[in-house]
């Protein structure tokens, strides 16, 4: 019998607490076995001026995840040359571990952009859609999203309800170039990491 694995995909530059505290909600709720943490390469979508290198990225994302028997780390979007797609990365674990079933673990503004992403027929089929639900008036348009989505692609989407964490990458990289402090917005020794390396900051050489 597979095993039920929660996939957690994001530039995550840098990692923070509302990423810790969605994938344990999704782990429980869900039953997952485990949770991948996966970040991006090279992502099509992004702007990368902002965003530190991938070993920075991952070396923090496994501060943050240690001692958590749940959760992992993969390389496998870093190690891919070029663009990095999410269909892509499926399909890869899906050849790979045919038996297992892949929960894709996302926010809500996710689901609302998955149609201008390369083949999301393919991304659905892949994956369980897992759309986090925070509470922040998007309900209704996601709903209606959501309803046309499993009708168009047979899709099977679930909403989590998730505690609503005010956090968010961009603005720890903001306080960080404006000189105040992110302590209890990432984990302690991710802190540390980023203190003692001047990450995010323009004291940094």
């Amino acid at each position: 019998m597979g095993k039920k694995i929660g996939i957690m995909g994001g530039t995550f530059n840098p990692i923070h607490n509302g990423h810790l505290l969605l994938a344990e909600t999704a782990r429980e709720i869900l039953g997952l076995d485990k949770v991948i943490f996966m970040p991006s390469g090279n992502s099509y979508m992004k702007n990368a001026s902002s965003i530190l290198k991938g070993e920075e990225r991952a070396y923090m994302v496994e501060l943050a995840i240690e001692g958590n028997p749940y959760f992992c780390l993969s390389l496998m979007e870093l190690k891919r040359q070029g663009p990095t797609y999410t269909c892509d990365t499926l399909a890869e674990l899906k050849s790979q571990y045919p038996e297992d079933e892949f929960y894709f673990i996302a926010g809500a503004d996710t689901l609302l952009t998955l149609e201008s992403w390369k083949e999301p027929a393919l991304v659905l089929k892949n994956c369980v859609m897992v759309v986090a639900v925070r509470g922040t008036g998007v309900e209704k348009q996601l709903m209606e999203k959501v309803k046309r989505i499993v009708f168009q692609y047979h899709a099977d989407i679930r909403m989590l309800p998730t505690r609503y964490v005010d956090i968010s990458s961009s603005e720890i990289r903001q306080k960080r170039k404006e000189g105040h402090s992110i302590r209890y917005m990432v984990p302690e020794n991710v802190f540390a990491y980023i203190e003692q390396n001047n990450l995010f900051c323009n004291k940094r050489v």
